[in-house]
């Protein structure tokens, strides 16, 4: 059982000031109104003032215990129908919680002389009132919440409209290299007077990785599926470089094909695998990209191992790396993560790990099935 399943109110985050100001702001004007209407009916008295006082006392400290309540349990996240049916329940038990409190301060400890509390009918009136008065404090505040909520989004909105915009400028420079298209130009020359038809599967794959890159990135989300063509695209390309020096394999699960995730995230990783750890030793190296789904947390799981060492320079990320945190922070919050460490499981490997939460069902499409 996790920590927040056993203490849900530790979880909750201290109110604002400007909470606390409208609360206190609010039943101290339910107190002043009280009173001074006591005082037009000819009926206020210091017992009737310390009255009113317990009530609104009692009032605020009913509303802020509610608003943990609310927070603990997300309540801010429900349906309007199961928000409705749960507020009405927990205002007609705090209704009759904060009579029995407030007639408990009255009889022992305020001891009026005259206007005592008296009867089940008077103490039920009150309660009603008491829960039109939860009603109008549950209304203030989803309303609030729900209008912060929405300035939110919108902020969020415009951050990853620029993101966006930033990252095609950023794609172009950093991740689809000039040397890399270099060399695969040149290679292709080499092959048009050998291999024809190879050259014209080489110019395929550099076109369509090229119109993805600038086409595409400018999408928010792209299924996984067209991720991993350009990816075979990108791997095609690199292996005619490398030759027997580069070998890889793609083992992803079928339904995850169609899971959405942000564009080149993917061919970032494979092509820093490598650029970094393959491309540098005389041997060369391995690839293997492995993409399955945790229904448990309706998320997905990527890996990408490959021969190398990781060895991070404090200040020096990489500006792909960063721009695809940002993109994924803006589009999915602390949900997402994206971490590079060397691999545990083998020597000279660095594992790459991208975990995504699902915002939508997945279809089911045909497997990738893996190469080498």
């Amino acid at each position: 059982m996790s920590a927040h399943a056993m203490f849900p109110y530790a979880a909750v985050p201290a109110p604002s000031r400007l909470y606390w100001r409208c609360q206190i702001l609010a039943w101290g004007f339910y107190f002043v109104i009280c009173v001074v209407g006591f005082a037009f009916a000819g009926s206020a008295s210091a017992d009737m003032v310390k009255i009113n006082l317990a009530i609104a006392f009692t009032m605020l400290v009913v509303t802020h215990w509610l608003r943990y309540h609310l927070r603990a349990y997300k309540w801010e996240q429900l349906p309007p129908l199961p928000l409705l049916g749960r507020l009405l329940v927990a205002h007609a038990v705090l209704s009759l919680l904060s009579q029995v409190i407030i007639w408990s301060l009255i009889i022992f400890l305020i001891k009026p002389a005259s206007n005592s509390p008296h009867g089940w009918a008077q103490f039920f009136v009150y309660a009603i009132n008491v829960n039109i008065l939860l009603w109008l404090w549950a209304g203030f505040y989803f309303g609030w919440h729900y209008l912060t909520r929405y300035k939110q989004a919108e902020v969020d909105k415009w951050k990853l409209a620029t993101a966006v915009q930033e990252a095609e400028m950023r794609t172009l420079k950093a991740q689809i290299n000039p040397h890399f298209m270099f060399n695969g130009l040149n290679n292709i020359r080499a092959l048009v007077m050998e291999d024809p038809l190879r050259a014209r599967d080489m110019i395929t794959h550099l076109s369509d990785l090229l119109r993805y890159s600038i086409q595409l990135n400018s999408a928010e989300q792209v299924p996984l599926g067209r991720e991993l063509e350009i990816v075979e695209h990108y791997l095609q390309l690199e292996a005619l470089q490398l030759e027997e020096r580069l070998t890889y394999s793609l083992d992803v699960d079928p339904a995850a094909l169609s899971v959405q995730i942000p564009p080149m995230t993917l061919q970032l990783l494979v092509e820093n695998a490598i650029k970094h750890g393959i491309s540098p030793r005389p041997e060369g190296g391995f690839i293997r990209l492995r993409a399955q789904l945790e229904p448990a947390t309706n998320s997905l799981h990527i890996e990408v191992r490959s021969t190398g060492q990781y060895q991070p320079q404090p200040g020096h990320a990489g500006v792909g790396l960063r721009n695809a945190r940002e993109r994924m922070a803006l589009l999915y919050g602390s949900s997402a993560g994206l971490s590079i460490t060397n691999d545990p499981t083998q020597r000279e490997a660095v594992l790459a790990t991208l975990h995504l939460p699902i915002a939508t069902a997945p279809l089911s499409t045909p497997a990738l099935v893996s190469h080498s």
